[in-house]
């Protein structure tokens, strides 16, 4: 575990963060916040179930809701989620704001990852998609602890300096941008193979380094793609997990991309980080 420690500290390994580390998180009115896709399409769809195909995969379910009631209805009904429910950040961050990583990738959409750096300036890059102005899909920002904001920068600041949250599925602040839905992710994903997902100086600050999968379904297709063109160059790593198996799908993400498994329950494994 000590490895793990140092390692993220350093910034050798990258944590990589999904919805599972809202498994424990409940808001001060005792409502658990969504942590798998079925929780968020529940969430998304004012609690009701959606059909067994739809409920496959949240993107899946979000393409619906957005054809049926509009682009609009699903950002702000994804906002709505976090913005609506006052609650701590789940326990990952508040570790990880002790180990203050140099760099972490976060898919969650709301801001508990800011807390991390809150009290620092530090970058932050959240992901877009469906835009005609440009190709890149993303908008890098630079956080001034004096005044608790965000303001734009060109991509050409970014740099290793300070610390680094990408949030490559968007996020609720400083500008509302979702990729949730299929034809959001069909968008990223053809733009992140073709180089204009991600920043050009995390393309080279990545080469090498490993990942800590921390709250990851690599069940879900999605999920896989979307790691695949954020961890390219990468050198291994592990996927914390309490699954009693993993599917055959996550068995082959983890053996072609050389991950070990940690059989743990998630907040147990962090709080011995």
């Amino acid at each position: 575990m000590n490895d793990f420690t140092q390692n993220i500290k350093e910034g050798s390994l990258i944590p990589f963060l999904g919805l599972g580390v809202f498994y424990h998180t409940q808001d001060t009115n005792g409502v658990q916040l969504p942590f798998d896709s079925d929780s968020l399409i529940l969430a998304l769809n004012n609690g009701r179930a959606m059909s067994e195909r739809l409920m496959y995969e949240y993107s899946r379910a979000a393409m619906s809701l957005e054809q049926r009631k509009g682009r609009e209805f699903i950002v702000q009904m994804t906002n709505h989620i976090y913005a609506s429910k006052s609650y701590e950040p789940p326990l990952v961050y508040k570790k990880l704001k002790e180990l203050r990583p140099p760099y972490l990738v976060d898919l969650n959409h709301d801001m508990s990852s800011t807390s991390i750096y809150e009290d620092e300036a530090h970058f932050m890059i959240t992901g877009l998609s469906r835009i005609t102005a440009d190709y890149d899909r993303y908008i890098v920002y630079r956080y001034d602890p004096a005044t608790k904001e965000y303001g734009r920068i060109d991509k050409s600041e970014l740099d290793g300096s300070l610390p680094i949250i990408f949030k490559p599925l968007g996020a609720m602040k400083p500008e509302m941008n979702f990729i949730i839905s299929d034809a959001d992710f069909v968008d990223w994903l053809t733009e992140a193979m073709g180089g204009y997902a991600i920043p050009t100086f995390l393309k080279e600050y990545r080469k090498g380094k490993s990942y800590l999968y921390l709250g990851i379904d690599f069940s879900r297709d999605t999920y896989r793609m979307v790691a695949n063109e954020i961890t390219l160059d990468f050198g291994g790593g592990s996927i914390v997990t309490d699954k009693s198996e993993l599917s055959k799908k996550e068995n082959k993400f983890a053996s072609t991309h050389n991950l070990d498994i940690v059989w743990e329950d998630l907040d147990s494994f962090v709080e011995k980080l």
